[in-house]
């Protein structure tokens, strides 16, 4: 079984469990007792609550210790069973955790103020620790997480305390308020730099405020340090309901926001109070579906692979044999491809008559995007059955996340195998904001990381739970790659997890700077699969503006726009003649570079894009 500081030096996110008051609270335990006297008192109660987050997918469960201080148990009577009960704190969720999940021993605040705000001293403060830390040792524990500090110069003291009694990994976690700063107006730049100058393993934030404010605070942080990051937010502000705190976030939109943390870039995410088994389990599957390399428990040396998983009687059918489009690029042919987006409304003849010409060309296949700039147009499925049935040409079906949650999104890809469809290309999707209707909401319950994974499931007889649906689909995998992208480095790592996933080609952005291009195939040989490059004709100066600058990670060369400029300077039709003879370069330029292109129609006028193909020696052969 891995360490955690093997989890810290590998690229996957890990999940830390929900709340344990919260949890115990709901079991009957009243809130004017001791919760941590329940190791000792009622480890059979504390013993089952581990296990629930463990079942829920935690990678890491925390010791129920958080107020297991010599101060803060003399409330109670019980400061003569501190070290008792930080062992059996220790003892239990290790019991619980079994091989499946590692122990974090869990300190919080002393419940007083120290020097210079309070009387009690920084070695005093230190050695409350040490007492705690020690019984918690003995228990043993993988790791320490010092959580809701709100004061810097405290959590100091904890971590002094930890490293004079141990190596294990730190996760140092603070509290902020609704201004985005500690109780004493410390910014989160500020106490992530004191806590990397003070050697924690892990920074993070948890408790406070909801997720909102943590997302905030964690675009920050990222900024001042290169260590990993963690995230354990409520479940929401509490509201009160009848005299009741109860906390309103729901389990989807705390999963939701998981996947923000991770873009953000946190590494460790989790719950705290408000929390439940049930939040733990949606973030942990928001996170698995988001990242391959956690398809199984990820500290587990060995995770079970697809082929491992897929039932002993399904036969996958090979890549070659799933259609024309992946026989060829299996084959190393070079394929062409034209995108033409589906109708606007439900007559599709118009759109069937452009594409025919295409069959006619000898094109080997259309792309139908899945609605493109989160426009309102026929369903890219339906287009897809009525170009291969009526025309004859296959059909590369753009498939998004943003539209279905991951039920709708099995039956949809079930049904487009069922209707004879073999070639996707899978995407994340536009944003509903990019769109005509703003309002509208997005689903994007996985990304394209998560949906690649769950066709390759598919392609090995399993859903996405791994539960098998008998013959499995033959769909020919492709995903989008963007060579332009602003953060290249997390687009690569993207699409490492991608290939990973099961991609087995790509299509990219569409490409004006082709020495961008080549920089980039150069940094993803290491993961290299076909790559169809994108090729786009401009038709006018305006629209290469807007490519440049609206349209995310395109890239029109200053070369480029000046002769866009200069040919729609004497007329309409000598820019399209301009943007066609550009599209011809670029594709010469990087013919030997890739496996294929992909060439926009545009505004639908399919003539336009069959032009950029006379530079193909072999075209209609």
């Amino acid at each position: 079984m891995k360490t955690f500081r093997d989890l810290i030096s590998s690229d996957g996110i890990y999940v830390f469990d929900g709340a344990m008051g919260t949890r115990l609270y709901d079991k009957g335990v009243y809130i004017n007792r001791s919760y941590d006297e329940l190791n000792i008192a009622a480890p059979d109660l504390v013993r089952e609550v581990h296990e629930e987050y463990v079942d829920a997918g935690a990678d890491i469960i925390e010791t129920n210790s958080f107020g297991a201080t010599r101060h803060l148990l003399q409330t109670y009577g019980l400061e003569g069973k501190l070290h008792e009960i930080n062992v059996a704190a220790a003892t239990v969720a290790r019991e619980a955790a079994g091989d499946k999940a590692l122990v974090a021993g869990a300190i919080g605040p002393l419940g007083l103020r120290i020097e210079p705000y309070g009387p009690t001293s920084f070695a005093e403060a230190r050695e409350m620790y040490k007492e705690q830390i020690a019984g918690l040792l003995e228990g043993g524990v993988d790791l320490f997480v010092l959580e809701t500090f709100s004061v810097v110069t405290l959590i100091e003291q904890a971590i002094l305390a930890v490293r004079e009694l141990s190596d294990l990994p730190i996760v140092a976690q603070m509290t902020i308020q609704m201004d985005g700063k500690t109780i004493f107006g410390n910014p989160p730049e500020k106490f992530t730099a004191r806590l990397d100058e003070l050697g924690a393993d892990v920074i993070g934030l948890n408790c406070g405020m909801g997720p909102n404010h943590i997302l905030n605070a964690l675009e920050k942080m990222r900024e001042v340090t290169d260590k990993p990051l963690s995230a354990q937010p409520n479940a929401g502000l509490p509201r009160d309901v009848q005299g009741r705190q109860l906390y309103m976030g729901s389990p989807e939109y705390m999963a939701e926001f998981s996947r923000r943390f991770v873009q953000a870039g946190a590494r460790f995410v989790g719950g705290c109070c408000g929390t439940t088994p049930t939040h733990i389990k949606l973030i942990s599957s928001a996170i698995r579906a988001d990242s391959p390399r956690q398809a199984a428990k990820t500290f587990v040396d060995q995770p079970a692979t697809v082929s491992e998983l897929m039932p002993e009687d399904v036969q996958v059918v090979p890549a070659e044999k799933r259609s024309r489009w992946s026989g060829k690029i299996v084959r190393g042919e070079f394929v062409t491809s034209v995108e033409v987006l589906p109708p606007k409304g439900c007559d599709a003849q118009k759109t069937l008559d452009s594409i025919r010409l295409l069959k006619n060309a000898g094109v080997d296949g259309v792309n139908i995007p899945d609605g493109p700039r989160a426009q309102t147009r026929m369903s890219a499925q339906a287009t897809a059955v009525l170009v291969e049935r009526e025309i004859g040409i296959e059909a590369v079906l753009h498939y998004c996340c943003r539209d279905r949650n991951l039920l709708g999104m099995m039956s949809d890809l079930l049904g487009a195998a069922a209707l004879g469809l073999h070639n996707l290309l899978l995407i994340t999707g536009d944003p509903p904001k990019m769109g005509p209707y703003p309002d509208a909401t997005a689903v994007f319950d996985i990304d394209a990381i998560g949906l690649t994974n769950m066709v390759n499931k598919l392609n090995h007889g399993l859903d996405l739970g791994n539960n098998p649906i008998g013959r499995p689909t033959a769909f020919s995998i492709g995903v989008g790659v963007n060579p332009g992208a602003i953060n290249l480095d997390e687009e690569i790592r993207r699409f490492e997890w991608k290939v990973e996933a099961g991609a087995e080609y790509a299509i990219t952005q569409p490409v004006f700077d082709t020495e961008q291009l080549r920089l980039f195939l150069k940094r993803i040989e290491h993961v290299r699969i076909p790559i169809i490059a994108g090729i786009w004709p401009l038709i006018s100066f305006r629209n290469a503006e807007f490519m440049h600058n609206e349209v995310p990670g395109v890239n029109v060369t200053p070369e480029i726009l000046e002769r866009m400029r200069k040919a729609s300077d004497v007329s309409k039709e000598h820019a399209r003649d301009e943007g066609i003879r550009i599209a011809r370069e670029s594709l010469t330029e990087v013919r030997d570079l890739i496996q294929g292109v992909q060439v926009s129609a545009p505004f639908g006028n399919v003539k336009y894009a069959l032009q950029v193909f006379d530079v193909l020696p072999s075209f209609g052969s």
